[in-house]
């Protein structure tokens, strides 16, 4: 079965590394043009330089901090001038952020907020009319497997997580009479960068291949993930063979979650 894309245009957050850059590089070259945002200029330009290659869709990129409202607002905007639609939209920017809970400021909380739930909230509601007039969209909500399963210590991410789950669960019910089919994706123990700098930063004296098998240890396919596997279902999702799956959040975890 071969996953197409061809003629949607496409926007990711957070896409100029990790997961975002695989889901960029695989929408690319499945024939999406591909809207990469994310805050860093030289991020940017290093992330089209990758996505680029192999693509049979076009990629842009565009420097926005989805944190705030008027940064989305005039993102989107130069999107639509530059592709003239937006058909997916991946809700994917964000950090892992977990600590005692009396530790956690009102600042943290609405920092993660801002970040993780209501840009999600903000982009949705900008795409939302062109995908209900053409009868077609897709948005995919990248959260984490604490939504469902959340840990002592798990908050901030935990909460805005699930409420983020929450909202995808909504707005699938909301779109399905319209063709447009919300799902999201619960990351678990996925290779990414933020693994590489733990490893760097607790100055580890094993190689990164027995410090992320130390890390898969709980994890029953022995192994952590990686961000191509991730990038592979997010692109099947936005495909028309899974024309009949909406309100899902897929645990992507290799089977360590308790809540299935």
């Amino acid at each position: 079965m071969e996953v197409r894309l061809d003629g949607r245009t496409a926007i990711i957050t957070g896409a100029s590394k990790g997961l975002g850059l695989a889901m960029a590089r695989e929408f690319a070259a499945s024939g999406a043009n591909v809207a990469i945002l994310a805050r860093g200029a030289e991020a940017l330009a290093a992330a089209r330089a990758i996505a680029s290659e192999g693509a049979f869709g076009r990629v842009e990129t565009f420097q926005c901090d989805v944190s705030k409202a008027d940064d989305i607002a005039r993102t989107f905007d130069a999107v639509i001038a530059a592709f003239g639609r937006v058909d997916i939209l991946v809700n994917n920017a964000g950090v892992s952020r977990a600590m005692p809970s009396g530790q956690i400021t009102d600042a943290i909380w609405q920092e993660d907020l801002d970040l993780k739930l209501f840009a999600a909230i903000r982009l949705s509601r900008l795409a939302w009319p062109g995908m209900q007039e053409r009868q077609w969209g897709r948005i995919i909500f990248v959260l984490n497997t604490g939504a469902k399963a959340p840990r002592a210590n798990g908050a901030p991410t935990a909460v805005s997580r699930a409420a983020g789950m929450a909202l995808m669960k909504v707005l699938a019910n909301e779109g399905a009479p319209h063709g447009i089919l919300v799902n999201g994706l619960l990351v678990g123990l996925i290779d990414s960068d933020q693994h590489a700098r733990r490893h760097r930063n607790e100055g580890s004296n094993v190689s990164y291949d027995e410090f992320r098998k130390k890390l898969a240890a709980n994890v029953p396919l022995g192994r952590i993930g990686r961000a191509e596997e991730f990038a592979a279902m997010a692109c099947f999702l936005c495909s028309d063979h899974a024309g009949f799956t909406t309100g899902a959040a897929i645990n992507m975890d290799g089977g360590a979650s308790p809540v299935v």
